[in-house]
């Protein structure tokens, strides 16, 4: 990834928290927390890896992107409007009765390959993806990205497990890892670790980054899979409302609403930030 590529990917990420942000205030949404800390990886993730068209998004032979944690699908869909899958002026009415785009992700949207929201669901749906792909023949690959609260559900672990036994190397699951879920700190709800060391005990290659560094996110996702005969896992440490200051590491924006007053705060500080 070149310096302008870099660039890009930064102001990428600036434009999907302003927009997350202006949504779910107008929308009177919330997830605010879990938007912010993948807006990072996301423009890496689809300018950098993916396989995929804006103009023909399916496309035969395109990669497929599942957001598992479709709660904080806001972000994803920012970026799919930046990058002309749907019109921009389509966010304006995101969560509203008379809009296009809902609270959870939906396959009706150019760009979304499947509707998710109900954690636990993602995985699975991106196992039976890899599975035909490699039926068929196929060399597309299939990224999933999942959280906390998602690796919470046992149908993620039922779709760990069958990955890691079939071998599905066209399978990628990146963790959006904020240690926080709605209720609390995850080690106090259900705590993952070590988690690295389950995933590969299950047959997964496994790699870790930090989710802020966008360079970092590259490089992880660089050379796929990590293994030959594996499917591949990155952990990516990231921050639940990363980029705002009064709602990092704050479990409370998972569900918490913006006022006016607090909307005008958020975005100066996204704005001003470098």
């Amino acid at each position: 990834m070149n310096g302008e590529d870099l660039r890009r990917c930064a102001e990428l990420a600036k434009k999907i928290r302003i927009h997350c942000l202006k949504m779910v205030h107008k929308g009177r949404s919330g997830h605010i927390g879990s938007m912010l800390s993948m807006a990072d990886m996301l423009p890496v993730i689809y300018t950098q890896i993916l396989n995929v068209d804006p103009a023909l998004p399916r496309k035969v032979g395109r990669d497929r992107f599942i957001l598992s944690k479709g709660h904080g699908g806001a972000a994803l869909l920012a970026l799919l409007a930046e990058l002309g899958f749907f019109p921009l002026e389509w966010l304006d009415r995101y969560y509203c009765d008379d809009g296009k785009l809902s609270g959870h992700i939906s396959h009706h949207i150019p760009g979304v390959e499947f509707s998710t929201g109900s954690l636990g669901h993602g995985l699975p749906v991106a196992c039976g993806m890899a599975m035909a792909a490699k039926q068929a023949g196929k060399k597309h690959r299939i990224f999933c990205m999942s959280s906390d609260g998602d690796l919470n559900e046992g149908s993620s672990w039922e779709a760990i497990m069958l990955a890691g036994q079939h071998h599905w190397d066209n399978l990628v699951m990146t963790v959006d890892y904020n240690r926080l879920q709605a209720l609390g700190k995850s080690k106090d709800i259900i705590d993952l670790e070590p988690l690295r060391d389950k995933l590969e005990l299950f047959g997964w290659a496994v790699a870790e980054a930090n989710g802020h560094d966008q360079t970092a996110v590259y490089e992880a996702l660089r050379d796929l899979p990590l293994v030959n005969g594996k499917p591949s896992a990155v952990i990516f440490h990231t921050v639940k409302g990363k980029g705002v200051s009064f709602m990092e590491n704050d479990y409370k924006w998972h569900y918490g609403g913006l006022t006016d007053e607090l909307l005008a705060k958020a975005l100066e500080e996204v704005e001003a930030a470098k």
